[in-house]
């Protein structure tokens, strides 16, 4: 788990300052009707975090637990387009830390247990700790726009 765990602390560190200096039009601009925004890509980040917090516990106390969403309702319902860029970004910055710390403090047995996140087969939280820094990546690159990194 020590490599994910070193990958989401520089991932926090080296995006954030870029992540405070954009404007508010650059968040929430919307190049096409029925696409995010760079804010709305934030908050489907911070989404992304609450739901992985929740895999990372539970799939610590329950057998192979399914946990999904829908990315698009919870981006739609929380009203992102609307919402307080800094507290915004403050939040996914806290949730970020707060995922670091339950990595730090899972007990290595741990990172082998599994849970779903798709139709697909279970994955180990190890896995699931590496996915989701890539996902963090590819929407981070999205936001900046920096060169794309390819995400299932």
């Amino acid at each position: 788990m020590e490599p994910a765990i070193v990958h989401l602390e520089k991932i926090i560190s080296n995006y954030t300052r870029r992540l405070e200096a954009l404007s508010e039009e650059a968040y929430t601009h919307k190049a096409r009707p029925g696409k995010w925004s760079k804010k709305e890509i934030l908050g489907h980040l911070v989404d992304s975090a609450q739901n992985n917090i929740r895999r990372f516990v539970v799939a610590q106390y329950e057998d192979t637990p399914v946990i999904l969403y829908n990315q698009d309702k919870w981006v739609d319902l929380t009203s992102y387009q609307r919402y307080p860029t800094r507290d915004l970004l403050s939040l996914w910055i806290l949730l970020n830390r707060h995922i670091v710390r339950i990595l730090r403090t899972m007990p290595p047995g741990a990172t082998h247990r599994k849970c779903f996140m798709g139709p697909s087969q279970p994955h180990t939280l190890e896995w699931v700790a590496a996915d989701y820094c890539n996902h963090l990546l590819h929407h981070l690159h999205q936001i900046l726009d920096l060169d794309p990194i390819a995400y299932p």
